[in-house]
């Protein structure tokens, strides 16, 4: 059998906490998946890039801290993740239908294929997938067992 191993493709970007970092957020990402040539899935994966910033920033970035974006490629599969260094683990919550906000992480398990966070110290890393390669399966939206 003759396979073909390729590595797996890595680009991170630090950014202070700042509501105004999301959108050179999203350029960063953006950028990456030209630079990867990853032409499909661009629209759902810049939205999640938005939503988990933006969650970061809201509930994991304390004051003077930052958070980190890490994008990955790897066996047809782009992976997205936020890393912040506050505490708590995310879940989706029940939110009032009428208030503005507090959608973030249901946006990102209804495009996303899986989502998920891992705890890292100090914080966590939020993270999401997208396969992107040829023939890929798009999976069903929610986090893996056990998240």
């Amino acid at each position: 059998m003759n396979v073909e191993i390729q590595p797996a493709l890595l680009r991170e970007r630090f950014y202070p906490r700042s509501r105004q970092t999301v959108r050179p957020a999203r350029e960063f990402a953006a950028e990456t998946l030209r630079a990867w040539g990853v032409t499909c899935r661009h629209d759902e994966v810049l939205l999640c890039v938005g939503e988990l910033a933006t969650n970061a920033l809201l509930h994991g970035v304390p004051p003077g801290r930052g958070y980190r974006l890490r994008m990955l490629r790897y066996d047809g599969t782009v992976r997205v993740e936020v890393h912040d260094s506050g505490g708590g683990r995310p879940r989706i919550g029940r939110r009032d239908p009428g208030a503005e906000g507090g959608r973030g992480l249901l946006l990102v398990a209804a495009v996303a294929d899986r989502w998920g966070t891992v705890a890292r110290v100090p914080g966590k890393a939020v993270w999401c997938e997208f396969a992107v390669g040829a023939g890929a399966a798009v999976g069903a939206g929610g986090p893996p067992d056990g998240l």
